[in-house]
C-alpha cells in the first residue's frame, strides 16, 4: 500500500511569520496538533502543539511569538509513492506520529499520520510497528 492511498490531502499550512496563537487556532479548527510550515511554496518546518507548549509557553514566550521562532526546521518527510510499511518503520525509528508527504518535485501534497494508518485495515500492522517504535524510551 502506498502513502498516497491513506494520507490526508486537505492540509492547512502555517506561515512562519504568523503568531503561535494563530497557529494554535488553526490546530483547533482542524482538530490536529500538527501543521507543516510553508514559505514561498516550500516546506520550511513543522510546528506542533507540543512545540507551542514546550518551546514557547515553557520558556515564557507569549502568544504573539512567531511560528518561525519555535518551529522544527529539521523537516522529516516522505514521498507519496513510498510504501507505507517503509514509512511506518521510518516513523518508528525517528519517533514521530506524523510526516509531511511530498511529491517528486518535493511539493507538499499531504500528511500521513499514525491515525491514518490505524483506521485503514490494510495498514494496521504498520500502525502498530510505528507506535511501538515511537513509544520506546531512548536516551
Amino acid at each position: 500500500m502506498l502513502v498516497s492511498e491513506i494520507m490526508t490531502r486537505d492540509v492547512k499550512i502555517a506561515d512562519p511569520e504568523m503568531s503561535i496563537a494563530a497557529a494554535a487556532k488553526i490546530m483547533e479548527q482542524i482538530d490536529s496538533g500538527f501543521l507543516p510550515v510553508g514559505e514561498n511554496d516550500r516546506l520550511v518546518g513543522t510546528i506542533t502543539d507540543r512545540d507551542i507548549a514546550i518551546r514557547a509557553v515553557g520558556h515564557g514566550k507569549g502568544p504573539e511569538t512567531k511560528v518561525r521562532d519555535i518551529m522544527s526546521t529539521d523537516v522529516k518527510y516522505c514521498f507519496e509513492n513510498e510504501d507505507i510499511e517503509a514509512v511506518a518503520a521510518n516513523m518508528a525509528d525517528i519517533q514521530v506520529r506524523r510526516l509531511p508527504v511530498v511529491n517528486a518535485d518535493k511539493r507538499l501534497v499531504g500528511v500521513v499520520s499514525l491515525g491514518d494508518m490505524a483506521v485503514e485495515p490494510k495498514a494496521m500492522d504498520e500502525a502498530e510497528t510505528a507506535l511501538s517504535g515511537i513509544s520506546e524510551t531512548r536516551h
